[in-house]
């Protein structure tokens, strides 16, 4: 990747390129605050966007606040949050690691948290089923699962960056080193399995459907206090990715010091997977998907790039969650399977396509 920001010589030119970004941004996050609305009204039953804006504006006991405050909106607040995340840790690793083909799904990331998180449910007896709410999968201990999701994320991460730094870093053979770091950890996950009872079997299996509805207030208020803040990181060296993007030696004449950004850069990527993964299970191809869907837009520069990939992750993970929560009502599709119809064509044409590999 290289960065496509243009010099402009003219002031006036330069105004005009700031403004067309910052209007699509402004409208990108007008069509999120929107589908936002429409996703708490839709559902088992449909409830008006009057009402669902009253619900906000006079909280009460009543049976429509119920739905919208206590049910509909940590679902959809997660699937933002998510979204978001994951769109952001995508676009740093592909900037970090100068391959477009990154993402956490593809590098085998989300697959290690998965193991991570399956051997705190099996091993460490942080989640089962629970018969009395619908035969759902209860985490007892979340804090536990996220700690074993890091570890694991973070075992690929090591992985990836010893590659990138020692061996060949092609696009080709970071994907290929992905594609054996995510059947490594599957089949650890398999492993675990086998020696699980019934259970947790069905825990595992039912956890790893990556679905948004599973979430609660304290899922949430979890994944807010890990990701917001690793947003903020990533904003505040948008500048030292943009050098990045140039050439590591580029990067390292205008001071920045590659190693630490791509450290830290990794390290938060794999937290924000991590924590995603452990409360909502595997959900593929939004870091992937994002940035490059925003890089034709927006170009490479990460000022844009970065919070237009965010705003993009969030509609493409909560449009899904919508699709999902209605194509086969009243009964629910995990998010996950859609993720993967919509990713899958566009990695194949990313893989195959020349001017990415």
């Amino acid at each position: 990747m290289h960065l496509d920001v243009n010099i402009l010589h003219e002031p006036e030119e330069y105004l005009r390129y700031v403004r067309r970004k910052g209007l699509f941004l402004i409208g990108a996050g007008l069509v999120l605050v929107l589908l936002f609305l429409v996703a708490l009204a839709i559902g088992s039953s449909f409830i008006p966007l009057p009402e669902v804006i009253a619900a906000f504006l006079s909280p009460s006991g009543e049976h429509v606040s119920t739905i919208v405050l206590n049910i509909r909106l940590p679902r959809v607040l997660s699937a933002v949050i998510a979204g978001a995340g994951l769109a952001a840790a995508g676009v740093v690793m592909q900037s970090v690691l100068r391959n477009p083909l990154s993402s956490p799904y593809t590098l085998g990331v989300s697959h290690a948290a998965a193991f991570g998180a399956a051997f705190a449910i099996t091993v460490l007896g942080a989640g089962s089923i629970s018969h009395l709410v619908s035969d759902s999968m209860v985490v007892r201990n979340p804090c536990l699962v996220t700690i074993c999701a890091f570890f694991g994320a973070m075992l690929a991460t090591a992985g990836l960056l010893l590659v990138a730094k020692y061996r060949s870093s092609r696009p080709e053979v970071m994907i290929l080193v992905g594609v054996a770091l995510a059947a490594l950890f599957t089949a650890g996950t398999t492993f675990l399995q086998y020696f699980s009872s019934a259970d947790q079997i069905a825990a595992i299996v039912f956890w790893t459907f990556g679905d948004v509805g599973r979430s609660t207030w304290s899922d949430l208020l979890l994944m807010v206090v890990i990701v917001l803040p690793s947003l903020g990181y990533f904003f505040f060296t948008r500048w030292d990715y943009n050098a990045i993007d140039a050439g590591d030696e580029t990067a390292h004449t205008l001071g920045v010091n590659v190693e630490r950004v791509r450290t830290l850069a990794m390290l938060l990527s794999s937290l924000i997977t991590a924590v995603v993964v452990s409360f909502l299970g595997i959900i593929g191809f939004i870091g992937l998907v994002s940035p490059h869907m925003m890089r034709r837009v927006v170009g490479c520069d990460q000022r844009y790039l970065l919070p237009a990939s965010c705003i993009a992750g969030g509609i493409l993970l909560l449009g899904a969650d919508m699709v999902a929560r209605l194509i086969i009502a009243p009964a629910v599709l995990p998010v996950g399977v859609l993720t993967a119809f919509l990713g899958a064509p566009l990695f194949l044409y990313l893989l195959i396509g020349r001017n990415v590999v």
